[in-house]
């Protein structure tokens, strides 16, 4: 297919944790506020001339600093973060947007604290502490946290507007970028794609890491341009849904795509679903509409109540999106998914009948050899089960 108009200008975006448009709105007078999990509401972020900043360390090398005040056991993602951070990396930030989700987070963000690796007198951090399970209680006092941990240093050290008003504007905003991933997405369910896995997640990537309001005009455009883009006779070898952790790095897509797996859906973090669901806002407290909104549509393992749902979901994106079967990658030492990736792949072999495989990465490529011979027999394995199944129909 023909290379989209803006593809390699986002490629370039996702070059440097403090791309062009972020510089650019903070040249503007905005606010740049970092955060890691999806537990962190990023309309949140996104209120007055605040804006959200999905983390990330893109072209990580080494990351021993960071293991010296870590451990070596502890995820390489977060290693990353910290490594980055330790550089400088991250002085644009005018707070980090912390939650007490994940213990190897926890470590990573509580030295940005500790070191005072932030070049900025107003820079703020504190933590969002997120239930593991639902209830109208747990959401309300996340609330209550989320107004006196982030509004208030918000408002205190930028006089960024968190009023009601801000916010119902913020989630239309988030609603109108979410509605365009969505259509970009929709492509995917064709049986001759519009658009490949390795392409969308960069689309999806630069609306997480770029100012909104900045990147947006980029977004409808590429909508368009995929609506009346022809696909090629490129035959891929099979379908797949690849769900886990982290993964912000579009290469780890290419790699799978490489092998004649065509990505049509994901559910891993800094991924599509459920992250581009829209939000509504039904009571008089927009903020616990929110809340609401990102609590109950979470699908992190470490929600204690969530299982059959996350199987639910999953299942859901295999049929809508006609995939062959599913690519369980977790980030090595991920306590979660460590433990979520063995049993949820288990039932859906057993259970489902649904092909599953299992993969365990670091946050760079440097094991890309292994993961390619890994993918490579699974999508053979594919294409076998697919021979035998058009055997038995004759």
């Amino acid at each position: 297919m023909k290379d989209l108009k803006h593809i390699n200008y986002f490629e370039k975006l996702l070059e440097a944790a403090d791309n062009e448009l972020i510089r650019e709105a903070i040249n503007d007078g905005g606010v740049a506020l970092g955060y890691t999990c999806y537990h962190v509401p990023e309309p949140i972020m996104n209120m007055g001339k605040g804006f959200s900043v999905r983390l990330r360390a893109p072209l990580t090398g080494s990351t021993s600093i960071a293991s010296y005040y870590l451990s070596n056991f502890v995820c390489s993602y977060c290693r990353g973060i910290l490594e980055r951070a330790i550089e400088g990396g991250y002085n644009f930030l005018g707070g980090f947007l912390a939650s007490e989700t994940c213990s190897h987070m926890n470590r990573c963000s509580e030295h940005f604290e500790m070191l005072n690796l932030v070049e900025n007198d107003k820079f703020f951090i504190d933590w969002l502490d997120v239930p593991k399970k639902i209830s109208d209680f747990r959401i309300k006092k996340m609330t209550e946290q989320l107004k006196e941990k982030f509004l208030k240093p918000m408002s205190k050290n930028y006089n960024i507007d968190v009023s009601k008003e801000a916010l119902i504007q913020s989630v239309k905003e988030h609603n109108e970028i979410n509605d365009i991933l969505r259509q970009i997405s929709e492509f995917r369910k064709e049986d001759k794609p519009k658009i490949t896995g390795t392409e969308f997640h960069t689309i999806n990537l630069v609306a997480k890491v770029c100012p909104k309001h900045l990147i947006k005009n980029y977004l409808i455009e590429t909508l368009e341009e995929i609506k009346h883009r022809i696909p090629d006779d490129k035959k891929y070898r099979a379908r797949v849904v690849v769900v886990g952790s982290e993964i912000d790095n579009p290469e780890f897509i290419k790699l799978i795509e490489d092998q004649g797996a065509l990505v049509v859906a994901d559910r891993f973090c800094y991924g599509a679903y459920p992250e581009i669901e829209p939000i509504k806002l039904t009571t008089d407290d927009p903020f616990e509409d929110v809340v609401r909104h990102y609590i109950e549509t979470c699908q992190c393992p470490r929600m204690m109540d969530g299982v059959k749902r996350r199987e639910a979901y999953t299942l859901k994106l295999v049929n809508d999106f006609n995939a062959d079967g599913i690519i369980y990658e977790t980030m090595k030492f991920c306590d979660y998914w460590g433990y979520e990736k063995s049993t949820a792949s288990h039932d859906m072999i057993n259970k489902h009948n649904i092909p599953a495989v299992t993969i365990e990465r670091e946050y760079t490529m440097s094991s890309a050899g292994q993961l390619r011979t890994r993918v490579q027999a699974f999508v053979e394995s594919l294409e076998i089960k697919e021979i035998q199944k058009k055997g038995k129909v004759k």
